[in-house]
């Protein structure tokens, strides 16, 4: 089938999709409760309200994110709550298409109008997605923010690369590992451009910080010294809808604060996972090695972040699609077992098999949880610990000069003109080795 004759059909076959799970949530009586947090919040500023100390909704949820935020949702205030939700749920339809867009081309590969409409019908059914459309939360625009600017190559994407890590921070503090990831990755070979972004992502944070702070005196100053650390705010830890390290431990300990071993594991996932995404984004086999570096990165923040609901895990979209990716280019048996790789994640994210634990917020039922049940309140966590162990065993072990070559950028004949790169059997014409590791193919 022709390319021309795909997109109509992925066309029809993506809109059929986005009606049907339109139809299934208004069926479920969806009612974008964190929407209606976020016009509340907006609502506070217009008229000068104490912002941390709001509480909206029948459920009484307070303001967790930055008063940088709280700005940006100020234009919700205009629009009555049924026109509201209609709106958020196309533009969350849209961001959909856009991530699915950007994660494709994240994988280094081409981004076909058809395979993108295909993997938009298909990734709005999983339950990160659906949840993020559910209440009406921002995650897809996060994800979208940061994959805009992690999808621009290094030193090509103009003075404003960085721009987008730096905004999503500004909104939510957890995209700031990505500006983490991007000046280590610099650093270990210079010159590069990632260490460029990572400043410009710091200006734009603290240019968000310092808007919020000019617009916001009071709430800025609250946030930033106490707010900022009470992660209690948000619910309890131990909720099974918390797909973080501290969920994980909250349920496993029988407490609803794990403290010092959450402080602990958190620290030490937090660098080894780093450790993980900048090896897999300089060493790693092309023309991958760059998303793994990413979605490493993201799948190390959603870990050691305080509280990571189900739906922030809407980064299952690239890190499936990279699977998928990954089987294409393979052959043999490694292409059954990249396959079952992407078969299992995807089921896993389409399982809602959290959600078949109770969860009763009230009666703190995670509290006391089986064996089974931790399992499986336990499945996204697992998972991203999995796709940080794949990318360590995928990547080979840098040879000394290869890691020479790499942290100086490049060779130079004594003019100035690159020196050419001889042939090597391990990664093809790009290595500077020319010699196979002992231990294999590296791939």
């Amino acid at each position: 089938m022709t390319a021309r004759r795909a997109a109509p059909i992925a066309a029809s076959v993506c809109l059929a999709s986005f009606v049907c799970f339109w139809l299934a949530q208004r069926a479920a009586h969806v009612s974008m409760i964190d929407l209606l947090v976020y016009r509340a919040e907006g609502w506070t500023v217009r008229t000068g309200g104490d912002l941390y100390a709001m509480r909206a909704t029948r459920a009484h949820l307070p303001t967790t994110y930055p008063p940088f935020a709280a700005l940006l949702f100020t234009p919700l205030t205009l629009l009555a709550t049924a026109p509201l939700r209609t709106l958020a749920t196309l533009a969350n339809l849209a961001l959909l298409l856009a991530l699915a867009h950007l994660s494709l081309r994240l994988t280094g590969r081409p981004s076909r109008p058809a395979v993108t409409l295909v993997a938009a019908a298909l990734c709005v059914w999983c339950e990160p997605v659906w949840t993020t459309l559910r209440y009406g939360q921002v995650n897809l625009l996060l994800a979208v923010l940061v994959l805009w600017d992690l999808t621009r190559a290094a030193g090509r994407g103009g003075r404003w690369a960085g721009v987008g890590i730096g905004l999503a921070a500004g909104i939510k503090l957890t995209p700031a590992l990505f500006a983490v990831f991007l000046a280590a990755t610099g650093t270990a070979r210079r010159p590069g451009g990632e260490a460029r972004q990572a400043a410009v992502a710091c200006a734009a944070f603290t240019g968000t910080a310092a808007v919020g702070a000019l617009a916001l005196p009071y709430d800025s100053w609250r946030y930033w010294t106490d707010m900022l650390f009470a992660a209690d705010r948000v619910g309890h830890a131990e909720d099974a809808a918390d797909q973080s390290l501290r969920g994980v431990l909250a349920r496993l300990l029988h407490t609803g604060d794990p403290g010092l071993w959450w402080a602990a594991t958190a620290a030490v996932v937090a660098a080894l996972g780093l450790t993980v995404a900048v090896r897999a984004r300089l060493y790693g086999p092309e023309p991958t090695a760059h998303a793994w570096g990413v979605l490493c990165c993201a799948a190390t923040a959603l870990l050691v972040s305080p509280v990571s609901w189900s739906h922030h895990w809407v980064w299952c979209v690239p890190m499936v699609l990279l699977l998928a990716s990954e089987a294409a280019l393979a052959t043999g048996r490694r292409r059954a077992a990249w396959w079952a790789a992407t078969a299992t994640a995807g089921a896993l994210f389409c399982s809602y098999a959290l959600w078949r634990v109770p969860h009763v917020s009230q009666a703190r039922l995670e509290l006391h949880q089986s064996g089974g049940q931790m399992l499986l309140s336990a499945g996204y966590p697992a998972a991203g610990a999995a796709f940080l162990l794949l990318a360590a065993v995928r990547t080979p072990r840098p040879e000394p000069a290869e890691l020479s070559d790499r942290r100086d950028g490049h060779r130079r004949l004594r003019g100035g003109t690159p020196l050419p790169r001889p042939a090597s059997p391990r990664r093809g014409a790009s290595s500077p080795c020319p010699r196979a590791p002992a231990g294999g193919s590296g791939t």
